[in-house]
């Protein structure tokens, strides 16, 4: 009984009024005792009718909190009877102790004596871990777990219906599309008005169709250009089918003798529609600084998804954007007090031979300008570059390390990124945050990691090579730049080695190029000594395309040694040496990295898009040039991957003829 309920009764106001009656007792016995005995028997007697009320009040009381009891512990028993929350009890083998009836009408099953894991693998693993609060799926039921592990105690709140009303906000989310039409201008230039109007039909009957048919509202907002609206719903049935539409407006106007290809950019995963926008916007950039043909789709947190982009896309640059382009980087050279150009680590003849281009181009503008280089992290190739440039003492002298620009970096500085676009493969990340003005030259397809904030991007995946790029815009500047022969040799060699001796991705604008660096005094035969192989080095390399075997759809798969690493130069080497045996469409060469990482080096002739593989297993790079470095114990485990990868692709419309 609490002891407050008590003081009621033989509390001290009690005691004390007992004790001043008893004093005035005796004092009034002292003066007259006939009265004083009258009061001492009066005080008695309120004694006795105090203890008597105090024994009634703690038999009432007493009563009272039985039948409370009673009534709470036959409450308990009806809540964990009646109640529509399943309550568990389970021992220290994780096996099911006690479970209250609506649990079994839940599970429609005898779980008493049965394991954990026979409810759920899930349930079991979140247990073991002593997760207090748990989500799990129970015989197609969604479940809100409570667990006590120190009782071994689980309380199951049957969340299905909140999980279904969650799912359907979450799927009529509002997503925005942006749809451009790739190459209309270029397409339709000197095609006669009946053929265009026929072509703009196909295209805009197959976009009505399809919106029609999913249900999504699309408008035009140009000649090339429509905004769609749809939900998330809608969007997920769109992933499933991987976006047929691409292949559908591609033959759809191919009867017409003449292609067309959409770039899409969707935006979803907010609330804001500006957000929305802005995401879709992003995405459409993105899918069109990867080649067009493809659609991209970007949420403001996770991996951008693409589809398509399995053709290769028709050339749309022009000479007109290659003078704008130069022109705008004559203007930031002239207000930069210094430039550094810089490529990625371990650069290739390619990105030297653009790198020392843009620093001609400075110097025909009035600026110092300086390549930034690891002498520790570059194959023989350029270093045999290099040492013909030691008796070029100007040539020379533009050379410095990451940590020399770092130094003498000011605000005032320029810097140009070559050959790459991404700030984890750049020579020195730190100087791209410690310049305030970047301008990226590429030609690869853009990915997902990007140099933020440049000031100048000029991208285009429809040219060869970097060194194709930097030649144009050399040939645009108002001063004739007067390149050296070493200076032109080493552009020209970019060319020969990014399109395999005018092989591969080569358009009459590369050859302009090499026309003009040959013109300007290109030594071919230097170009050959620069890029010819060590003996060693070709037995390695013809080592690994010894052990090549085709995988499937013209697949070719070769993997270097276990307890060997190699050279990436002579990985790439053997994955193109591949490409020129019999019905061999595409090549792939595994090996390890010194650094315990497995590489892959992937090319093909065109017809297979290997960077659309190598970007589903976090790489990237051309449609018919790609790599990527995985974290793995074996080579072995990143073959297994990689053919399930190559059966993804074909199994989701990759066609390999």
């Amino acid at each position: 009984m609490p002891n407050f309920l008590l003081k009621r009764w033989h509390g001290y106001h009690v005691v004390a009024l007992v004790t001043i009656a008893s004093i005035l007792s005796g004092i009034l016995t002292f003066y007259q005792w006939q009265l004083g005995i009258l009061a001492f028997i009066a005080v008695a007697t309120i004694i006795a009718l105090t203890i008597r009320a105090k024994t009634e009040f703690e038999h009432d009381l007493s009563e009272y909190i039985s039948t409370l009891s009673y009534r709470i512990n036959k409450a308990g028993e009806e809540a964990v009877t009646r109640l529509p929350v399943g309550i568990l009890l389970y021992n220290e083998e994780r096996t099911i102790q006690w479970s209250n009836p609506f649990m079994n009408a839940l599970i429609n099953e005898q779980l008493i004596g049965s394991p954990l894991k026979h409810m759920s693998e899930e349930l079991h693993k979140e247990v073991d871990e002593q997760e207090k609060e748990i989500h799990t799926d129970i015989k197609g039921r969604d479940f809100r777990v409570v667990h006590y592990p120190d009782e071994r105690l689980l309380y199951f709140f049957d969340a299905s219906e909140e999980f279904e009303y969650k799912f359907l906000y979450e799927m009529d989310k509002t997503v925005i599309g942006l749809i451009f039409l790739d190459n209309l201008d270029e397409v339709t230039q000197g095609l006669d008005d009946q053929v265009r109007s026929r072509l703009l039909s196909h295209v805009t009957d197959s976009l009505n169709k399809w919106a029609k048919t999913n249900d999504i509202l699309i408008r035009r907002t140009s000649s090339d250009r429509f905004i769609a609206i749809m939900t998330e719903e809608t969007l997920e049935s769109l992933e499933e089918n991987r976006f047929t539409l691409l292949d559908e407006i591609r033959e759809r106007t191919g009867e017409e003798k003449v292609t067309l290809t959409l770039s899409v950019g969707i935006g979803s995963g907010e609330e804001s529609l500006r957000e929305l926008g802005a995401l879709a916007q992003s995405s459409l950039d993105l899918a069109l600084g990867r080649g067009g043909d493809q659609v991209a789709i970007k949420e403001k947190q996770g991996k951008v998804r693409f589809y398509g982009g399995k053709t290769n896309a028709v050339e749309k640059r022009t000479r007109v954007r290659a003078r704008v382009i130069s022109h705008a980087i004559r203007d930031f050279i002239k207000e930069s007090d210094q430039v550094y150009v810089m490529g990625h680590k371990n650069p290739d003849m390619d990105s030297i031979g653009s790198a020392i281009g843009v620093t001609k181009i400075a110097e025909t503008n009035g600026k110092e300008a300086f390549i930034v280089i690891d002498p520790e992290d570059m194959n023989h190739n350029i270093k045999k570059l290099l040492g013909e440039m030691e008796g070029n003492e100007h040539l020379w002298s533009r050379f410095i390390t990451p940590s020399e620009a770092s130094e003498h970096a000011t605000s005032d500085t320029l810097l140009v990124v070559v050959d790459t676009h991404k700030p984890s493969l750049v020579v020195s990340p730190r100087l791209i945050d410690e310049v305030e003005r970047t301008i990226v030259i590429d030609h690869h397809r853009r990915g997902e990691e990007f140099i933020n904030d440049a000031v100048l991007v000029y991208m285009e995946p429809y040219a060869s090579s970097t060194a194709e790029l930097v030649t144009e815009l050399l040939e645009y500047q108002h001063k004739n730049p007067k390149l050296g022969v070493l200076e032109s040799t080493a552009l020209l060699a970019g060319i020969i080695v990014d399109t395999k001796s005018f092989a591969i991705r080569t358009g009459a604008r590369t050859f302009d190029a090499a026309s003009y660096l040959r013109s300007r005094g290109a030594d071919t035969v230097l170009v050959q000594k620069l890029l010819k192989e060590d003996l060693a080095e070709y037995v390695k390399r013809a080592k690994l395309v010894e052990n090549a075997y085709i995988y499937s759809n013209g697949m070719a798969i070769a993997k270097g040694a276990t307890d060997a690493s190699y050279n990436q130069v002579i990985v790439a080497q053997a994955a193109d040496t591949l490409l020129t045996m019999n019905d061999v469409v595409a090549s792939f060469v595994l090996s390890k990295l010194k650094d315990g990482r497995v590489s892959v080096s992937a090319r093909s002739l065109g017809d297979v898009n290997v960077q659309v593989i190598m970007e589903s297993l976090d790489g990237g790079g051309h449609l018919t040039n790609a790599a990527t470095q995985i974290e793995a114990d074996t080579i072995e485990e990143v073959e297994m991957l990689l053919k399930e990868k190559i059966d993804e692709y074909f199994n989701d419309g990759g066609d390999a003829t």
